[in-house]
């Protein structure tokens, strides 16, 4: 960075401070801070006592950012600021000048650092109600999923939704909201909700199943998870609910800025195991249940003699291995593998 004067003047002294802080409170939009949290702040003496002359003096500095701090954040209570501030200390009778200039600071989050990241965020309710003035009882079961638990902003949530009416009156509209969750840590947390999209599907005919499908682009968002606040907190929800009878409940989904790599999860699985196609008609099995498998020819009557062929010469003697006799008939070599596999 680099600080420009074009005034002529006598310092004292010329300093730059670097600082980040988190400040909340419980009035929106004050900025007379309940709470402050303060990550670094380090002063810089650039130019000591002497006369600037009139003209363009540019002075060079540097701060060192420390790794561990939250992305830039500002709320209805609270802000997470960084700023560089210069001061200008002059002689007894002359006036100081000092001018600040705030940025932004931006903390990654990838989201394959998020625990139990892969697979779907599901969930179910089961409600029961009364309609026709309390002469008739009926049930609603309503459960939601979505693909991910983690998107970053462009990614399209996927979500399924089934609904059980299990009476006699058609349901209201289903809705699916994507909410923003922000607390402010003061003596008494204050809790800011906003809803940021909302979509809205038919409701279900009298004793009637039905499944809605419905996609959500996610907007511009700052990352979810401020682990390194101590004051502000963000959560992100998908709300599903009916609006007839009054059901709802959330699934909780993250936002960051590295997706997740559902191709790595994938790889991770244990592929599903295929027997050899040289010997696909046995079934491999411990060999300590082998005995389930009982080769076929003591199931068989008697046989019928067959032409014998011409003779061969006979085959080099090969080592044979001593099995039970109610273990499957088949090749050394596949015995083996069974054994080491065991």
């Amino acid at each position: 960075m680099l600080l420009c004067f074009l005034l002529c003047i006598i310092p004292e002294d010329i300093k730059v401070n670097c600082q980040g802080f988190c400040g909340v409170t419980s009035k929106i939009g004050d900025t007379d801070w309940t709470v402050e949290e303060q990550y670094f702040s380090s002063t810089l003496s650039v130019a000591d006592k002497g006369t600037l002359k009139q003209g363009d003096h540019i002075f060079p500095f540097k701060f060192l950012i420390p790794a561990s701090i939250p992305t830039s954040f500002e709320g209805n209570y609270g802000k997470i600021m960084y700023r560089v501030r210069a001061f200008i200390d002059t002689s007894r009778f002359s006036k100081d000048y000092k001018t600040e200039k705030p940025f932004y600071l931006l903390s990654l989050l990838n989201l394959n650092d998020v625990p139990d990241i892969h697979g779907p965020s599901s969930s179910s309710v089961t409600k029961t109600f009364t309609y026709l003035l309390g002469a008739k009882t009926g049930t609603v079961v309503l459960k939601a999923q979505s693909d991910m638990k983690g998107y970053t902003p462009g990614q399209v949530i996927k979500l399924t939704t089934e609904i059980d009416n299990r009476s006699g009156k058609t349901t209201g509209t289903v809705v699916a909201r994507l909410i923003q969750k922000v607390t402010y840590q003061t003596k008494k947390p204050t809790i800011d909700l906003r809803t940021l999209v909302q979509v809205e599907g038919t409701g279900v005919k009298a004793d009637k199943q039905a499944e809605w499908k419905e996609q959500i682009i996610v907007p511009p968002l700052r990352q979810s998870s401020m682990a390194d606040c101590g004051l502000i907190n963000m959560e992100y929800f998908i709300q599903i609910s009916l609006k007839s009878p009054v059901v709802s409940f959330l699934l909780p989904i993250h936002i960051g800025n590295i997706s997740v790599d559902t191709m790595s999860a994938q790889l991770s699985r244990p592929p599903p195991q295929t027997p050899d196609p040289l010997y696909s008609s046995a079934k491999p099995a411990k060999l300590e249940h082998s005995s389930r498998y009982e080769p076929s020819s003591h199931n068989q009557g008697p046989r019928t003699t067959a032409p014998r062929p011409a003779r061969r010469p006979a085959p080099k003697p090969v080592p044979r291995m001593r099995v039970s006799t109610s273990s499957p008939k088949a090749p050394p070599s596949y015995v083996e593998s069974c054994i080491s596999n065991t």
